[in-house]
Order: structure tokens, then C-alpha cells, then sequence
């Protein structure tokens, strides 16, 4: 039929037509492949900035032709980084253009292929990390320069997982991995970078172990000792019979004391401190990184002090029988706990006793059993005795004043073995005892005595602040959880505040922290404005370069508290988790609303929060359960009541 002959025809005609359009578009690709956008390029640049496709083509052809024209402008469309297309012409790029552009596509070139090689990498240690696979074999491991690379970004983002920095190649490297919190650390730990249950907080708040910090100052720590030598040569040696009291395993002692009774009933409290503002090099590179630290941290899995070892160990803490520099606070207090005065002074005191908590608490009670008094000691007794007289004085009247006084025992948190053989064990820890309730009370009451001094004398210090205020009703002491609740969760974290900021909790409305200069930066500082008022009559810095150091001081105390904070909750939840989900623990109510209920276990010092529908209707604060913890994460801080009923 006609139209099946027409249609054959008609589909003839388009295979002629695609193969003669394929042929030409071949023609062109050869020509192109034969043509060169470098050679354009540097017969051109620098001699016109824009010009036609048909003027380049005839610098290179006599007759160019259109196919010839076409293959050479596909050739410049492709070379980007030396033209640009602006029909109906081609824009030239000068040199300085040119290079930039290779630079950075190089640039982008290398980093996608460390992306994709990366990204891969990344996987098979996410898979290390889920147990889909086991170790990683040597050969694949990226090589040397790779490698070197990706430790560097996992433990820069460790360290700061908001970084803006290669931000862009990051989101590449992790594209198939969840996205939850930490990853950068659990693919540091399934690589083998850090250990398990690595301390990632001293990192964020750039805390280092050990003495190894001070390695560049040590010209600078290495002078401290003749200045001390010198300073403290030239002072009266106090007849004082200063003793301290510390856990038997402390190391760097900064406060002793020495109490007795006026013949008028009042008391004599003089406060010996370790003084190291004597002597500090403020402003040098040593008092610079020692700001950075901020103040010392007191971890399970071990200590981390703010001066180097040879310092705060060595020079300047306060052992029994060696002579060292004393700030001194020599306080009268009345016979009902009112300040009478306080008179500071440098000296140099030699302790006569460093008493254990333990030796220390037999004596203010009496057990001769547990005691390891000499003879001769029931002088030291009776001054210990008479210290726990006023201690008790001093908190009735801070109560009535409306101090909010928590009392709780800390629990003892240990950590045997280390990375994945790390175990946790929890012990209710010693209840207030008399020895700890004594030295706090004189502590705070040494702090406040020297701020209301300083506050007479118009002398700027450091004061520890918390810029509430309480009703009289939370006044008192707290043991419970739902007491401590209620109480508490008002109060915010204390730091250093101008001396017109309220003081609310324990301490009296003027506080100004000196006690621990070896362990507290601010301490060091108030310190060291005390000393140059008594020397010179100025303090060492006036209120606005006091000011001026506050922001820093803050936000490193408040990085590094941080670590104080988070890596104890962390060995807790470890615990909670090594113990698995199938144990009943005791616990207390602590608050309840609608929506919620928040349990306290209060051995651990541990508040968790469940739904309300897991609890009884008659639930209510200070009510005793018994609990079922599961779902823990320490890394997440996530843990989880899998079940609760009525002890």
C-alpha cells in the first residue's frame, strides 16, 4: 500500500538524518580534540579582553569553516577557568584570573577525591563501631597524607563539633552516617586515635593533663623558688601551731587554722593560706596559661591541678614541719557569730600538724579507738573542739541570716582499667562529718571576713556572686532530694561578680573566694590584691582592670566547671549501664508535675526523669520507690526508667 511505502521512505530519511548529524557532530569532536584553548588563550590574553569565536578561529586556521568554528568554541565553553561565554563572544581572563581558578579547581578536585576516599574510610569505621565488622587490616588505612588529614579533622571536630572550619568537606565525609551527636569522637575511638571513654570535655575546654603545659614557662617557674626563698627570709617566723585538715591523700595543702576562746567568750579564729601572689609573675606567659586553666579538677579517674606539680605541690603547700609563705587572717568574732575584725598579714608560718580526715574526726568526737593521737595531743584536741564550738555558732547565725544549706554526701565514684576494660563502682560516700562541717565553716567564714574588709578599705576583688534572691521559707538545712529541689534548682552556678551582686545559698552577702590560691585562679588574684594593699597601700589592679579580666575568667571557669560537671554523670551512667537493666534501685521522688516525674537516687546523687504514666497517681515528692534503669547512653547522657513501683 501507498502509505507503508511513504512510511518506509519517511523512516529512511530520519536514519539519514541522525547519521548525518552524527557524523557532523563527530567531525567536530575531532576537530575539537585537535584544537587547543592554551594555545587561544596565550595568543590572545593580555592583548584584547573580549573578542568573536571567528577572530580566534583564524588565528589558528586560514579557513576555519563553520564546523571548524563550532569544534573551537565547544573547546573555550569547556576551558572555564580561562574564558567565559558572553554571547555572542568569549571573554578573555587575564594571568592573575587564570591561576587563581586552577588553584582553586585543584583545590576542589583534591577535596572531593579526599572526600569520597574519606567518606568511605569514615564507613568502615562506623561499621567498627556497630559491630557489623571487626578491626580495620593495614591495608586499609588511607595512606600517610590522607590519614594525617582525617586524624587531624576527627580530633579538631572533637574537640570543637561546631567549628566552621572545612565545614563543607565534613558534611561530604559523613553524608551516609547518622546524624547524632559525637560522631567525629566514636569514629576516633572505633579508629583507635583515642581510647574508649576518652575525656572529650578537658578537650572542648582546652585542659591539659599533667605538667606537660608548663614545659615552655619552666625559666619562669624555675625563678619562683629563689623569690620565695628571699621574700620569706626576710618575714618573722609565726608562733602559730597552724594545722591542717585534708583527705590523706592530698598533695597540695592550702589552708590551716587555729582556733581559740577569748577570755570576753568570743573567738579567735586566725586562717594560714598558701601564698603564692607573693611572688606570681602576673602578666607573663606562666600566669596566662594558668588563667586558661582557671582552677583544678578533681576527677574520678584522677586529679588535674591548675599549677605545675613543682608549684602548688612543692613550693607552696602547706606541709607540717617546712617553713612556707603565709597570707594570715587574724579574725575576732563575737561570743552569738558577729565579725568583729580582720586583720591580714604576710608571714611565715611551718604548720605543726597535717591531719587526716580521719584523725581529725576521732578527736572532735572522742573515739579513741580510731584515733592515732600522741601523747600530748589534747592541746590540739581542745583547739579542735573549740573550732567545731564556733563553726556551730557561725552556721546557726547564717541560717537565721537565711542561708540555704545543702548537706548531702558525695558518693565515691572509682574506675578500675582503662578503655574498654574500664569498670565503674559507686559507694555511698562518708555522711557530713564533723571534721568536713568545721573546715567549711571556717572557710566561709575567712572568705567573707576578708570581702567585708576589703568593702571598708574600697579595695577590688574578685566575689563570687549568685544574683538571687531567696525567701526566708528555703532557709536552713536541706538532706532530703525533694528539700534540696526545692531549694536548689533556683540558685545558678556561683562565679565572679562585682561586689555590688547578691550572694545567695551558704554564704554570707559579701564573699570573696581566698582560701585556695593554689587551686583557684580568682583566689589567686584576691590574694594578690590583699598583698600590694598591705605592702603599698594600692591593690594591685584598680577596678577596671579587675573588670577587665572578669569575662575571660568567667568563660574559662565556666568551660572548665563544665568537666567538673558532666565527666562524674558520665562514670554514673557508665555504671547504671555496666550494671544492666534487670536490678531494682532504691529512690526518692524528688519532683512530679503532670507530664513528668523525677526520681532522685540519692547515693549516687543521680536525678533521672520519666513519664508520668510510668508512675502511681499518688506519687508525690519525698515519696520512696523502687526503680528499673535501662536505655543508657553516657556518651548521649541518656538514660532512661524502664520501670518503677512503690518501695
Amino acid at each position: 500500500p501507498q502509505h507503508e511505502k511513504d512510511g518506509g521512505s519517511g523512516q529512511q530519511g530520519r536514519e539519514r538524518m541522525d547519521g548525518a548529524r552524527e557524523a557532523r557532530r563527530a567531525l567536530r569532536a575531532g576537530i575539537a580534540e585537535e584544537s587547543t584553548a592554551l594555545v587561544v588563550w596565550e595568543l590572545t590574553q593580555g592583548e584584547v579582553g573580549k573578542t568573536s569565536e571567528e577572530w580566534r578561529a583564524g588565528l589558528i586556521r586560514e579557513h576555519p569553516g563553520v564546523d571548524k568554528e563550532a569544534a573551537l568554541g565547544q573547546v573555550l565553553l569547556a576551558a572555564k577557568s580561562h574564558f567565559r561565554f558572553s554571547p555572542p563572544d568569549f571573554e578573555i581572563f587575564p594571568a592573575e584570573i587564570v591561576e587563581a581558578r586552577l588553584a582553586e579547581a585543584e583545590s576542589t578536585r583534591l577535596r572531593e577525591a579526599f572526600a569520597v576516599t574519606g567518606a568511605q574510610f569514615f564507613q568502615k569505621l562506623w561499621d567498627i563501631h556497630t559491630r557489623k565488622r571487626g578491626a580495620l587490616v593495614p591495608q586499609e588505612i588511607p595512606d600517610d597524607e590522607l590519614a594525617d588529614k582525617l586524624k587531624q579533622l576527627l580530633l579538631s571536630r572533637i574537640s570543637d563539633p561546631d567549628t566552621s572550619e572545612d565545614a563543607a568537606v565534613w558534611k561530604l565525609l559523613v553524608k551516609g552516617l547518622p546524624e547524632i551527636q559525637h560522631v567525629p569522637l566514636i569514629l576516633a575511638i572505633a579508629w583507635g586515635l583515642v581510647p574508649e571513654h576518652y575525656n572529650f570535655w578537658l578537650d572542648r575546654a582546652d585542659y591539659q593533663c599533667g605538667d606537660d603545659w608548663a614545659g615552655q614557662f619552666a625559666e619562669e617557674a624555675g625563678a619562683l623558688p629563689e623569690k620565695e626563698d628571699l621574700v620569706r627570709r626576710g618575714l618573722l617566723q609565726s608562733d602559730v601551731p597552724f594545722v591542717s585538715v585534708d583527705p590523706e591523700t592530698t598533695t597540695d595543702r592550702d589552708d590551716a587554722f587555729f582556733v581559740e576562746r577569748m577570755q570576753d567568750g568570743g573567738y579567735s579564729a586566725r586562717v594560714s593560706l598558701a601564698c603564692p601572689a607573693c611572688i606570681w609573675p602576673f602578666g607573663s606567659g606562666l600566669d596566662k596559661a594558668v588563667l586558661r586553666r582557671s582552677t583544678s579538677l578533681y576527677l574520678p579517674e584522677g586529679d588535674l591541678h591548675m599549677l605545675p606539680s613543682a608549684i602548688g605541690k612543692d613550693l607552696f603547700s602547706l606541709d607540717a614541719g617546712k617553713p612556707r609563705l603565709s597570707l594570715v587572717l587574724d579574725i575576732r568574732i563575737s561570743p552569738d557569730g558577729t565579725l568583729i575584725s580582720t586583720e591580714p598579714g604576710l608571714h611565715s608560718v611551718c604548720l605543726s600538724r597535717n591531719l587526716d580526715l580521719e584523725t581529725c574526726e576521732s578527736m572532735l568526737t572522742g573515739d579513741e579507738g580510731g584515733s592515732d593521737c600522741a601523747p600530748g595531743d589534747e592541746s590540739l584536741e581542745d583547739m579542735l573542739r573549740t573550732a567545731l564550738e564556733l563553726s556551730r555558732i557561725l552556721q546557726a547565725r547564717r541560717i537565721a541570716d537565711g542561708a540555704v544549706i545543702t548537706e548531702r554526701p558525695d558518693p565515691e565514684i572509682s574506675v578500675q582499667g582503662e578503655g574498654a576494660q574500664a569498670v565503674v563502682r559507686i559507694e555511698d560516700g562518708p555522711e557530713a562529718s564533723l571534721t568536713h562541717f568545721v573546715v567549711g565553716e571556717l572557710m566561709v567564714l575567712a572568705n567573707g571576713a576578708i570581702a567585708a574588709w576589703a568593702g571598708e578599705r574600697h579595695i577590688p576583688l574578685h566575689f563570687r556572686t549568685q544574683d538571687v534572691a531567696l525567701a526566708k521559707a528555703f532557709a536552713g538545712i536541706g538532706t532530703q532530694p525533694h528539700e534540696l529541689t526545692r531549694g536548689v534548682p533556683g540558685l545558678p552556678p556561683a562565679f565572679p561578680g562585682s561586689p555590688t551582686c547578691r550572694q545567695a545559698g551558704p554564704r554570707p552577702a559579701a564573699y570573696a573566694p581566698l582560701t585556695a590560691p593554689i587551686r583557684r585562679y580568682a583566689d589567686l588574684v584576691n590574694q594578690a590584691q590583699i598583698l600590694s594593699f598591705i605592702e603599698s597601700g594600692a591593690p594591685l589592679m584598680g577596678f577596671e582592670e579587675l573588670n577587665a579580666l572578669l569575662p575571660i575568667l568567667s568563660s574559662r571557669l565556666e568551660a572548665v566547671t563544665q568537666v567538673q560537671r558532666l565527666r562524674p554523670r558520665y562514670w554514673k551512667l557508665l555504671f547504671f549501664k555496666q550494671q544492666g537493666d534487670k536490678k531494682w534501685w532504691d529512690a526518692v521522688v524528688s519532683e512530679e508535675n503532670e507530664a513528668f516525674v523525677t526520681i532522685s537516687l540519692p547515693w549516687a546523687q543521680l536525678l533521672v526523669r520519666g513519664r508520668r504514666r510510668q508512675f502511681d497517681e499518688k506519687t508525690y515528692p519525698g515519696m520512696h520507690l523502687q526503680v528499673r534503669l535501662g536505655k543508657v547512653n553516657p556518651l548521649l547522657n541518656e538514660i532512661q526508667i524502664v520501670d518503677a513501683r512503690e518501695a
